[in-house]
C-alpha cells in the first residue's frame, strides 16, 4: 500500500482502538430529504467533532460543511437512481476521482449489488474505482446493498458479497450485522464497518448492534440514522464511541448515554 493511501486510511481509525466511528449522512442522494436530515448543515455540525468519519456527497460536503473541518470525509461517488425506483440496483459512478482528490476527502465510497440486475455493472464499477484509486492514492470503500428489501441479510450472502468486493481491490467494505456475524469477518481479507440501517426499536438495541460487531470482528460502524434520528444524537454518538474505542458494555455506553443526556449543553433534534 502506497504511502499516501495508507496515511488516507489511517486517517479514519483511531491510533489507539484501530477501530473508526463513521457518521453516515448520504441517505439523501437516492431518499431526499430524511427524516431529521431535512437540513445536513444543522444535522451535521453538533456531531462533527465526535466522528471519525463523515460520509456524504459532494454536494452536501461543499455547500454544509466549513473547510475548516479536521474530520475525515468518505466521498459517495455512486448513484443515479432513486426511491421511485423499484429497482435501487443499477448505479453508476457519478463523481471523478479528479474531483475527489480535489476535495482533499479521504476515502470514496459506491454500492455493490450482489445478486441483484445490476451485479455485473456495479462490481466493474468497483473494479475500476480502484484502479483509479490506487493511481491517485485514494482508498475505496465498497458498501455492500442489498436494495429495498434486506432479505438477503444473512451470513452466507453477506461472506460472499464482501469477500468478492476485497477479491476486487477493495481497501474497506461496510456491511450489515447478521447472525453469525464472525464467519463474514473471517472470510474477508479487509476490514469490515457495520451500517446500521434503518432506525430501530432504540437507542439500547443500536448500542447492542454495535458492541455485538465489534466483538465478533468489525473495525468499526458506519451509521447514520440511528445516530441523528436519536432524540439525542450527540449523546448516542458519544456512547458508540465507547464501544467501538474502549470496548465497553452495552450497560456502560448507556450509563454514558443517560449522562450526556442529562448535561445541559446536550444537542436534541426537534
Amino acid at each position: 500500500m502506497d504511502w499516501g493511501l495508507a496515511n488516507r486510511m489511517a486517517r479514519m481509525f483511531s491510533p489507539g482502538s484501530q477501530n473508526s466511528v463513521m457518521l453516515a449522512v448520504d441517505h439523501g442522494y437516492f431518499m431526499g430529504p430524511t427524516r431529521r436530515l431535512e437540513d445536513p448543515r444543522a444535522t451535521i455540525a453538533p456531531l462533527l467533532p465526535h466522528a471519525d468519519a463523515l460520509a456524504l456527497t459532494r454536494g452536501i460536503l461543499r455547500t454544509c460543511v466549513p473547510p475548516s473541518t479536521r474530520t475525515p470525509i468518505v466521498l459517495r461517488v455512486s448513484g443515479g437512481v432513486t426511491v421511485l425506483q423499484e429497482d435501487l440496483s443499477d448505479e453508476d459512478i457519478t463523481v471523478s476521482m479528479e474531483d475527489a482528490v480535489r476535495l482533499n476527502v479521504s476515502a470514496v465510497a459506491l454500492s455493490v449489488f450482489v445478486g441483484s440486475p445490476h451485479e455485473h455493472s456495479s462490481l466493474v464499477h468497483l473494479s475500476e474505482l480502484v484502479d483509479q484509486g490506487e493511481e491517485a492514492g485514494m482508498p475505496v470503500l465498497a458498501i455492500t446493498a442489498v436494495g429495498k428489501e434486506l432479505e438477503k441479510r444473512d451470513a452466507r450472502y453477506l461472506a460472499l458479497a464482501c469477500r468478492v468486493s476485497a477479491e476486487l481491490g477493495a481497501h474497506m467494505v461496510k456491511t450489515y450485522y447478521c447472525d453469525d456475524f464472525e464467519k463474514v469477518v473471517e472470510g474477508c481479507p479487509v476490514p469490515i464497518v457495520v451500517a446500521g440501517g434503518p432506525r430501530l426499536d432504540s437507542d439500547q438495541a443500536a448500542l447492542e448492534l454495535a458492541h455485538h460487531a465489534i466483538a465478533l470482528g468489525a473495525k468499526g460502524i458506519d451509521m447514520g440514522r440511528n445516530i441523528w434520528q436519536s432524540d439525542y444524537p450527540v449523546a448516542m454518538l458519544k456512547a458508540l464511541r465507547s464501544i467501538v474505542h474502549e470496548h465497553a458494555t452495552v450497560g456502560e455506553a448507556m450509563d454514558i448515554l443517560t449522562q450526556e443526556k442529562a448535561r445541559p449543553s446536550r444537542a436534541t433534534v426537534a
